[in-house]
């Protein structure tokens, strides 16, 4: 996939008024403080696309993204720890487990997980939500940057026998752009 335009397109707090174009969605989903923002805006090669910020869980909304004026990029809420008061990370589960089981635009789902923690309960939970909805879904292991050279083997091994069904693994930096030409190439395949 060759990335030549990417633009902000909508935030939704609810399923309604969801984009009714049909075009497909590719969704990013990860805990709180993964690295959605950071990853979305290397990804699209463009800065502030997505507002990162040092306060997990300011992704509040369902964010679309338009990209290359075909498909969109969607970044769901975080999961996990969030400054915020408790009904309302509370209304994000119904809202991020209907659209993940209801919306037939998804083509795939792009499980995000931090290299330093991989095998955490609660992405291993998302992953399992995945397969029950029999959604096809591939895991990025963002921030492997921050990994000493004697990490990176012993973590993949465990995110590979954490995540048997995903369709790949691809060990991603959104500082220095390592792994975005293996995680585009991995989209191209669910974008016909």
């Amino acid at each position: 996939m060759n990335i030549t335009s990417a633009e902000f397109f909508c935030s939704y707090s609810s399923l309604d008024g969801l984009p009714g174009d049909g075009r497909p969605e590719f969704v990013f989903v990860g805990r709180s403080n993964v690295g959605k923002s950071s990853l979305l805006n290397s990804l699209c090669a463009r800065k502030g696309l997505a507002k990162t910020s040092s306060t997990p869980g300011k992704t509040r909304l369902i964010n679309y993204f338009l990209v290359n004026k075909e498909l969109y990029f969607v970044d769901l809420p975080g999961y996990g720890y969030a400054a915020i008061g408790k009904s309302e990370r509370e209304s994000w589960g119904p809202l991020l487990s209907d659209y993940i089981r209801k919306r037939d635009e998804i083509r795939l789902v792009v499980s995000l997980i931090d290299a330093r923690h991989p095998g955490m309960a609660s992405d291993l939970e998302m992953m399992e939500y995945l397969e029950y909805c029999d959604r096809p879904f591939g895991v990025v292991m963002t921030k492997w940057d921050k990994l000493k050279q004697s990490e990176k083997m012993k973590a993949r091994r465990t995110m590979e026998s954490c995540a048997p069904k995903a369709k790949f693994i691809v060990n991603y930096s959104s500082f220095s752009g390592d792994g975005r030409s293996g995680l585009l190439a991995q989209l191209d395949n669910f974008s016909q």
